[in-house]
């Protein structure tokens, strides 16, 4: 899966003011990524706002970016969720032929046991005609997919090719790069710890903060990848002060205040997320034109 090694970004959904899906924007947004050195790109994950779009919106999410992106860029699509029935049927019923992935989340709220997480994504792995990307965020799910969980998976479905590990625990990271089978991915899904999961052995990031700044986080991730530490060390922070900030009153409300800035779309965000208050919305945009003012 060398199409997964380097730098992903999660894209958000761009609402007009009557919070409709923005489609001229969201191909604006696709083209400010592909022109920019992104390497692969992430649909309807949790930063789409992919909770409170409809079914018909989804597939106009989907068929705007596959026609925006032109084939230019590996697509990988989000399919989850808290009933493993329902995924599966999805799997079974949708065209996948555009995707050289899905990105499945671990199921949210019911609070499975290890156990739990391992069948519900057996029962994916099977039903999946394309690579399942594993998915752990437990600041949203409220259950932690433990390494040996991570493991055991990746040892029995050789479908099973990555997971982004968005635990924000470097070491928790560290254990499955020690114990993962050969090609397995270990993709970071933190932006903060991105590099360090890197220099470890991960294979690069789904990222936030790089559909905002791009060319920086790529170059960031293409330097890491390359064991080129002090180079990639000052771009990391360079970029610190804004990661902090997209995710200081919410995501994806943080980073549709750096594409406004950017005039790539309006911050409009669906409730129950409200955008970002003044002062964040203008140290947002200082940040924006600092970054931006760098040479890359």
């Amino acid at each position: 899966m060398q199409s997964l090694i380097g730098t992903g970004v999660a894209l958000v959904t761009p609402f007009k003011k009557d919070f409709s899906v923005d489609v001229e924007a969201l191909k604006k947004i696709v083209h400010y990524q592909v022109d920019n050195g992104i390497d692969y790109l992430v649909i309807l994950g949790t930063t789409a706002e992919n909770a409170t779009l409809d079914s018909e919106e989804k597939e106009v999410v989907i068929q705007t970016v596959i026609d925006a992106n032109q084939g230019r860029l590996p697509l990988v699509l989000g399919v989850g969720g808290n009933d493993t029935r329902n995924v599966v049927s999805e799997l079974q019923t949708r065209d996948l032929s555009k995707f050289v992935a899905i990105l499945s989340v671990s199921p949210y709220y019911n609070k499975p046991t290890q156990e739990g997480i391992y069948q519900h994504f057996k029962a994916i792995a099977e039903a999946s005609p394309i690579p399942v990307i594993l998915y752990n965020v437990p600041g949203r799910t409220s259950s932690n997919m433990l390494p040996s969980t991570v493991i055991r998976l990746a040892n029995d479905f050789k479908n099973i090719v990555a997971i982004k590990e968005a635990a924000g625990d470097i070491v928790q990271a560290m254990k499955i790069i020690q114990d993962k089978p050969k090609d397995f991915l270990v993709i970071s899904g933190d932006d903060m710890v991105t590099l360090p999961i890197i220099l470890a052995g991960g294979s690069g990031v789904i990222s936030v903060i790089g559909e905002g700044f791009p060319k920086l986080t790529s170059q960031m991730v293409r330097l890491g990848l390359q064991r080129k530490v002090d180079e990639a060390y000052q771009l990391h922070y360079l970029l610190a002060d804004s990661i902090n900030m997209i995710f200081e009153q919410g995501n994806p409300a943080g980073i549709k205040e750096v594409f406004k800035s950017l005039g790539l779309s309006e911050n409009t965000v669906r409730l129950p997320l409200v955008n970002v208050d003044e002062d964040l919305a203008n140290r947002l945009c200082e940040v924006e034109k600092k970054i931006n003012a760098i040479k890359v």
